[in-house]
């Protein structure tokens, strides 16, 4: 591989490797192709989104990394947190669930 190809060629692998990485960490799963944490990203974030009771969609932000799944956001009671890291924990593929949903009352 000549010089040029390596000094242009790196940069472009680390950029696309960078792209995905943060699309995977922002759940952005919209078709088949999709890797295994985007998916349980965008499925969680869906199944949280759908309870009314968990607060406006959006509030209980979901991330996975290597199957582990991390919960954020703020609920008014122990129950709706409790409920959101269930929902989390039922989802096919997920192999644990990181809590940080904060309780404000």
């Amino acid at each position: 591989m000549t010089n040029s190809k390596l000094r242009f060629g790196f940069p472009l692998a680390i950029a696309l490797a960078t792209a995905s990485a943060a699309a995977v960490a922002h759940g952005k799963c919209e078709s088949s192709g999709c890797s295994g944490d985007a998916k349980i990203t965008t499925e969680v974030q869906t199944l949280i989104d759908r309870h009314p009771d968990l607060g406006a969609p959006g509030s209980i932000t979901v991330q996975t990394r290597a199957g582990v799944v991390y919960l954020y956001g703020e609920v008014s009671t122990g129950l709706e947190r409790e409920s959101a890291e269930s929902l989390a924990e039922k989802t096919p593929g997920v192999a644990r669930v990181v809590d940080s949903i904060f309780v404000s009352h």
